[in-house]
């Protein structure tokens, strides 16, 4: 492995950094920068193949099956950073989305050692987490070599779940799986072997798209509306009934009244605002409908 790993375009010194220690903050800031602007270009060329993984996992979700991150170190942390804000921002069962990092819960603060070079580990994992042929399993390693996701790739697709990869290299053990694996190759790090830059960030970027695209396409976003929030604090509280506003132009009182009989339900209220009905019968529109304001919430 380690042969592999010398011979990674992420682990090679990048020469425009070269004196990087020579320079003041600023200096060192615009070069971040420029290194920075070049990660969106990669990913503008994989969009198809982003988009091919988002179209499954809305699948699974549709069928009632789950979306599962795993990843060691930034990779992992990024993961379960994704999983862990789809509840607040979409209403979603946490089980929906789930992250997986080797070490487990502790290694989100404090490195576990050598807990990335098992794969048997990543397998139990993978397995004690009840992945089914239901579900979607993402790899993330930006080295796409890391033993512990290739673990836990290799048994997601022996239990059946469809089985995507995400490194930040060319032609990798992870590309060898068999997998589909989208490869964000963003170049040499400021900091050689630093990949919680560049590579982390391309990482953040294409897990944004994929939960944003499958919750859209799953109703939960109503215009550009997040309207399956949970207002679990004053601050999502006070979003909630903006929202609201935007959806219907409702007045203060009235929203106030469909807040209220929804109990805190921001679709439900704005189904009720938009068809002039009931909770009960928001509640039963927006079942028929999948979901879907739009549908939902036709007076006609």
């Amino acid at each position: 492995m380690d042969s592999i790993l010398d011979g990674l375009i992420t682990e090679q010194p990048n020469d425009k950094t070269n004196a990087i220690d020579q320079l003041n903050s600023a200096e060192i800031m615009a070069l971040i920068n420029e290194e920075d602007r070049l990660v969106p270009g990669v990913i503008t060329g994989l969009i198809p193949q982003i988009a091919a993984a988002a179209d499954r996992i809305v699948e699974a979700f549709r069928s009632g099956g789950r979306l599962f991150y795993v990843g060691a170190g930034t990779s992992g942390r990024i993961g379960i950073l994704d999983a862990s804000e789809c509840p607040p921002t979409y209403g979603t069962d946490p089980s929906m989305v789930q992250g997986l990092i080797a070490g487990g819960f502790k290694a989100v603060k404090d490195p576990v050692e050598g807990a990335e070079d098992s794969e048997e580990l990543g397998a139990a994992d993978l397995e004690a987490a009840g992945v089914t042929a239901g579900d979607v399993v993402i790899g993330i390693a930006a080295s796409g070599r890391t033993p512990y996701v290739l673990g836990a790739m290799k048994r997601g697709g022996e239990l059946g779940a469809a089985v995507f990869g995400i490194c930040n290299n060319h032609g990798t053990p992870m590309a060898q799986t068999g997998f589909p694996v989208i490869e964000a190759v963003v170049g040499p790090e400021v900091v050689m072997g630093s990949t919680r830059m560049k590579s982390g960030t391309a990482q953040k970027l294409i897990l944004n798209m994929l939960t944003t695209t499958a919750m859209i396409r799953i109703g939960k976003v109503y215009r550009n509306l997040m309207v399956d929030l949970n207002p679990s604090n004053k601050k999502l509280v006070h979003r909630a009934k903006r929202i609201i506003a935007l959806a219907t132009e409702a007045s203060a009182a009235e929203i106030e009244e469909a807040y209220r009989e929804s109990e805190g339900q921001v679709k439900t209220a704005i189904v009720m605002l938009l068809a002039g009905v009931s909770a009960a019968e928001a509640r039963s529109r927006l079942s028929a409908s999948g979901g879907f304001v739009h549908s939902a919430g036709d007076r006609g």
